[in-house]
């Protein structure tokens, strides 16, 4: 960080004991370290601080990518859907058969399907029926 060397360090150790004097020294040399040890402590913090404020605002971003990535998936899934909906609707319309009046009262409706009954029955009469043996078929 200073790049101090052991020559340096003997020079600063002199100047202090000439300065402090040889009771003082030790204390202050002590305090010293405590007060380089709080900052180097603080400026680590700091910059661990710093580094997880900085992936966090990273994940934030790629988060906001993603969610722009769904939202424009959800959107285009949606029209589509809605696209095969509206299309679906019109090909029912279509094909929808036409609607048939309702009858006026249930006498009448009771009416109309004994008169489809007599006319099934008759075109079942007019119908060729099966001979009861088959020449084909093979005799028991």
């Amino acid at each position: 960080m200073f790049d101090i060397g052991f020559l340096e360090l003997l020079l600063l150790g002199v100047v202090g004991l000439l300065v402090l004097g040889p009771e003082r020294l030790p204390k202050a040399a002590r305090t010293l370290g405590l007060w380089i040890g709080k900052i180097k402590r603080t400026v680590s913090g700091m910059q661990r601080e710093i580094s997880a404020q900085l992936e966090a605002e990273e994940l934030r971003q790629k988060l906001d990518e993603q969610q722009k990535k769904l939202d424009d998936s959800v959107s285009r899934v949606k029209h589509g859907v809605e696209g095969l909906a509206k299309s679906e609707d019109r090909t029912h319309d279509a094909v929808k058969p036409p609607q048939q009046a309702p009858a006026s009262s249930p006498e009448q409706r009771l009416d109309d399907a004994l008169a489809r009954a007599r006319e099934g029955a008759a075109d079942a009469d007019a119908a060729p029926q099966p001979s009861p043996v088959d020449k084909d078929a093979p005799q028991r």
